[in-house]
């Protein structure tokens, strides 16, 4: 047993650390830079918000990558975020566009992807369904089949159970 606890730790530990370094970060972290929405059609309103800045600080965009110039961050609602606005130029090609923001007081910059498209969110596809490959599913569109499933797995575990414990306890199969 000691030796296989050893390598299983070693394994869990190692699978857990790199969990946690590709865990992605969400919200308006010190460090980063939120574009809502983070996908915009050539003529949508982009909203830029950092924490980076510190309590009421301000900070100059630029969103010259898609075509929008320079915009101003200023304290938002929540007095830790700087927050500004621009409109993406009608002419704008679809893409992935780095927004830049420089805060005032300290030189810090943060940036953000927005990526441009031609279909507005609202209206792209989405695939729905299962994907019909031949040789079937663990977890098909058909429950009762699925249920069915489940119980032959259950009750061959039963049985193997049982039989594994008679042949432990001697008294033959």
């Amino acid at each position: 047993m000691r030796r296989t606890a050893r390598p299983l730790t070693g394994t869990a530990l190692a699978v857990a650390a790199a969990a946690l370094a590709a865990a992605p970060a969400y919200g308006a972290e010190a460090g980063e830079l939120v574009l809502s929405p983070a996908s915009v059609v050539p003529g949508g309103q982009v909203t830029v918000r950092t924490a980076a800045c510190g309590a009421g600080g301000t900070a100059t965009g630029d969103a010259g990558a898609v075509g929008a110039g320079t915009l101003p961050l200023a304290a938002g609602r929540h007095e830790q975020d700087a927050t500004g606005r621009f409109r993406v130029p009608p002419g704008a090609q679809p893409g992935t566009y780095e927004i830049v923001a420089t805060c005032a007081g300290s030189g810090r910059r943060v940036t953000g992807d927005l990526v441009v498209t031609l279909t507005p969110a609202r209206e792209q596809v989405h695939p729905r369904g299962s994907v019909k490959t031949g040789v079937g599913g663990a977890l098909g569109p058909d429950p009762v089949q699925t249920a069915a499933g489940v119980t032959a797995l259950a009750v061959a575990a039963a049985g193997g159970t049982w039989l594994l414990h008679r042949r432990a306890r001697g008294d033959g199969i």
